[in-house]
């Protein structure tokens, strides 16, 4: 699950107000810096997002865990990122875990509780459930950092699912914002919506709105892409898995199927490095006889 996580530490860092609404409930929020996750330990550990803050005149932290499925373990692991910030910067804390994926988290009890020696010590945080938060009031409530989100929030009861992502979309789409950032918005949506909605549908409304190129196009998008780890993966999978990810994009992009030549001449290309090459066009290229003319070359 690491492309959810990437996309939602992205969006926190860029958005942190937004996320600081969600999950602290107020606005009166002054951001002071965002700071750096690692914390030392035997095994180095990250926090998902560790931002330093003023609160009514004072410094705290606000900590914010991304989490896409059941963890049992998640309150000491919640517990050990508190007692470690605590100790790192000296400050009170102020610590939620976001579910992601619907379902997840109902269980969690939202505090640590351990017992030593007859004295209980406690350690308390807030569990956030996307799939509890009314997402056509963070529509409403216009540009966000949230909005990438929303296809995961609870949508009205009137719309079903894949209206539902459809209206989320076209929101994101009529943001009257920079293309650049409805764009990275779109992208993020794009991504984020997997956790619900099977990957073809997301591909076909895209595709049907005419927004697919657009991010696949947009440079900040392919950079993140690359982040998300295609590259690493393709170090890891070898040649197959370099395959798997050219054929990915271009099914995403320009809707090719398995059956096509194309498909067919690039599932026999034996060099690591000229598959590295081709999955950087496929995903800058502007048409898939773009593509083509780089596969002639």
């Amino acid at each position: 699950m690491a492309e959810y996580d990437s996309v939602s530490k992205d969006l926190i860092q860029t958005y942190p107000k937004d996320f600081i609404q969600l999950t602290f409930g107020q606005d009166d929020v002054e951001v002071l810096d965002i700071l750096d996750t690692e914390q030392n330990t035997v095994d180095t550990r990250h926090t998902d997002s560790l931002i330093r803050v003023h609160i009514a005149g004072k410094e705290a932290l606000i900590h914010h865990e991304f989490q896409t499925t059941d963890d049992p373990s998640m309150p000491i692991r919640m517990a050990g990122y508190i007692i470690r910030a605590i100790e790192q910067h000296g400050l009170p804390i102020y610590s939620s875990v976001i579910y992601l994926r619907r379902g997840a988290g109902r269980r969690d009890p939202g505090c640590f509780t351990h017992e030593v020696s007859g004295r209980p010590v406690v350690m308390d945080y807030t569990v956030i459930r996307l799939s509890e938060i009314e997402g056509q009031e963070i529509i409403d409530g216009g540009p966000s950092g949230l909005f990438a989100f929303v296809p995961l929030m609870k949508r009205p009861d009137r719309i079903d699912s894949e209206a539902w992502l459809r209206h989320c979309v076209d929101a994101t789409n009529a943001l009257a914002v920079d293309e650049s950032i409805k764009v990275d918005f779109l992208g993020r949506l794009m991504i984020l919506s997997g956790l619900a909605y099977d990957r073809s549908l997301i591909n076909r409304i895209l595709l049907q709105e005419g927004l697919m190129d657009a991010i696949m196009r947009e440079s900040s998008f392919a950079q993140y892409i690359k982040q998300l780890g295609i590259e690493q993966g393709i170090e890891q999978g070898g040649r197959q898995r370099a395959i798997e990810d050219i054929l990915d994009v271009l099914e995403i992009r320009f809707d090719l199927s398995e059956a096509h030549p194309l498909s067919v001449r690039i599932a026999a290309i034996d060099d690591l490095q000229r598959l590295k090459q081709l999955l950087r066009a496929a995903i800058q290229v502007s048409s898939l006889e773009a593509f083509e003319q780089v596969v002639d070359a």
